[in-house]
């Protein structure tokens, strides 16, 4: 195996730093990626966090895999980045210094922009390498997941590897076009796409099912001894949507993430800062709440509730 011009043989460890770019202050810009190689061959997983530089518990959740040796495989190879968009990281924002969202830019150019330059630069030297992606997420601004992953459910490979992530909620998730998960899906690897908690924020629940995750992945591939921890059902969600606001104001907010409401079943309020007027917010059906906006002041229109509208129990096996 040979990464980025440096060779990585059988049973070593060894970190790579990458080169994003040269600063302004003449400066260059480094990222590490780490690798974890056993002696037995078998497939290579990539783990890869803060692709949106603001989402910082993927980075957590890669940070602690690494720190408990849970990256070191009995076979096969484990990859690690758990900084990908270095610059957004260092400034707490979604996007490059160019304005634009890495994750909308794949596969990338040698000639484009800098995000553009970078994601062909991971394209065309570190991609081809592997076999099998983890890619974790939190939700926007304010927006909070409860952990799950996401996947196109008719893909039997990505299915089959949510399910052994073993999160209490699959939920169906089309490709978006020049996204890193369309790109690696068009060069035949299998992606999964992890969403736990909200932008700036380490939520010690979404690392640990996020790290418990990876585990049973990894155990499903045969680079770990099978030490499996899974939900004993799973919610595979085929439709969702989103519950938006009908008015502007303060927003409080009288339900939780994974909880299944009724239809008609009060969700939150909108209030204006005079006492004039309390609006409802209802559920438009019955569903599972997997994603809530903790926000203190919306605008009509804004995003408030993601909300299955199509779902299913998946027995899992113990």
């Amino acid at each position: 195996m040979k990464i980025l011009g440096k060779e990585i043989k059988p049973g070593e460890s060894k970190v790579i730093e990458v080169k994003v770019a040269k600063l302004h202050t003449r400066d260059t810009l480094h990222i590490p990626i780490i690798i974890e190689r056993a002696k037995i061959s078998g497939p290579t997983l990539l783990l890869i966090g803060g692709i949106h530089g603001d989402e910082v518990n993927g980075v957590a959740i890669i940070r602690e895999i690494i720190k408990t040796g849970s990256n070191n495989p009995i076979r096969g190879t484990v990859i690690c980045i758990p900084v990908f968009n270095i610059f957004g990281y260092l400034h707490q924002t979604r996007e490059f210094p160019d304005g634009r969202d890495l994750n909308r830019v794949f596969p990338g150019s040698a000639k484009g922009s800098l995000a553009s330059q970078f994601a062909h630069h991971f394209v065309t030297e570190i991609a081809p390498h592997v076999d099998y992606i983890l890619d974790f997420h939190s939700g926007s601004q304010e927006r909070d997941n409860i952990p799950h992953v996401r996947c196109v459910l008719n893909e039997e490979k990505s299915f089959d590897l949510a399910k052994a992530f073993g999160s209490q909620f699959i939920v169906h998730s089309n490709y978006i076009s020049k996204s890193i998960r369309e790109t690696l899906y068009k060069m035949g690897k299998t992606t999964l796409l992890f969403e736990g908690g909200k932008a700036k924020n380490i939520d010690p629940e979404v690392v640990r099912a996020g790290v418990q995750g990876t585990k049973n992945i990894m155990a499903h591939l045969g680079m770990k001894n099978n030490n499996k921890s899974a939900e004993s059902n799973t919610v595979v969600i085929k439709k969702s949507s989103w519950v938006r606001a009908k008015h502007s104001g303060m927003f409080n907010l009288k339900t939780g993430n994974g909880e299944f409401v009724q239809k008609k079943e009060v969700l939150g309020y909108i209030t204006d800062p005079f006492g004039d007027f309390e609006k409802k917010v209802k559920a438009p059906h019955g569903g599972y709440i997997i994603c809530t906006n903790k926000t203190a002041i919306v605008n009509r229109g804004d995003a408030l509730f993601h909300i299955s509208s199509e779902s299913y129990l998946l027995e899992v096996a113990e």
